[in-house]
């Protein structure tokens, strides 16, 4: 890996100190710059358990990709400037409540003064490096908190209204890439995937997100959303220009 060209690619000019400052600018800038995509899911594009194809595509060709390329990657860079930092699998509580496949989603925790869940592959999520220890943690896409709720098992919370909702389910136990490989065939080949239903580019702005889904382009700024189609022709424009992505 070159460091030195992940760093431009996210907007980082130096790596400094690994601390809990750097990492969470490195979190932020990377949900900045790279975008998560499910297109070669959608092109049949067969997506492997390889961090140095991850590189080549997101580094070297300008790309994002899912929680696999995206935590994948960004866990090589963390430990080659020197985190203590190990894969996790989750499992993801959809939006009606019921959970996603089991253990089919990748993040990490990076140990500091304790261990933070960190997650760039989530595409609308936290920003931030979250303590697991329930503290509050706001950014301009909501109010976060992680917390142990049974023995050995913690979610990820988003505040809505008065009330948390839980996006995931996870322990610490470290993982590999090679343990996602029955998750990530079933995401890029399975018709009860979500990844495989239509495509989805989103990426985090200042102020909130766009996300190009289909022919519908929605912007979000300060919590307002708009909504636009778009044509075909300009799709791609759109693709080069909002999301840095040149098929």
């Amino acid at each position: 890996m070159n460091v030195d060209q992940y760093l431009k690619r996210i907007g980082v000019k130096d790596s400094g100190t690994g601390d809990l400052e750097l990492l969470s600018r490195l979190q932020e800038q990377h949900l900045l710059h790279i975008p998560f995509e499910n297109l070669d899911v959608m092109r049949k594009v067969p997506i492997g358990l390889d961090p140095a194809g991850y590189y080549e595509k997101i580094i070297g060709n300008h790309r994002g990709g899912f929680c696999y390329e995206l935590n994948g990657l960004f866990h090589w860079l963390l430990t080659e400037i020197g985190y203590q930092t190990r894969l996790i699998s989750a499992t993801v509580m959809r939006p009606d409540g019921t959970w996603a496949m089991e253990r089919s989603h990748a993040a990490q925790i990076v140990e500091l003064d304790g261990p933070y869940l960190v997650d760039v592959g989530f595409g609308d999520s936290a920003r931030v490096p979250l303590p697991l220890t329930g503290e509050e943690k706001e950014d301009v896409s909501g109010t976060y908190r992680a917390l142990e709720t049974e023995e050995g098992l913690y979610e990820l919370q988003r505040k809505e209204e008065a009330s948390w909702r839980t996006l995931l389910r996870f322990d610490l136990s470290a993982k590999a890439l090679p343990d996602f490989e029955a998750a990530c065939r079933f995401n890029q080949t399975s018709p009860d995937s979500n990844f495989t239903q239509k495509e989805i580019v989103t990426i985090a702005t200042p102020d909130g997100r766009l996300t190009l889904s289909g022919n519908s382009l929605t912007i979000s700024r300060n919590g307002e959303k708009d909504t636009v189609s778009i044509t075909d022709e300009e799709r791609a424009a759109i693709l080069e220009r909002d999301f840095g992505i040149r098929l």
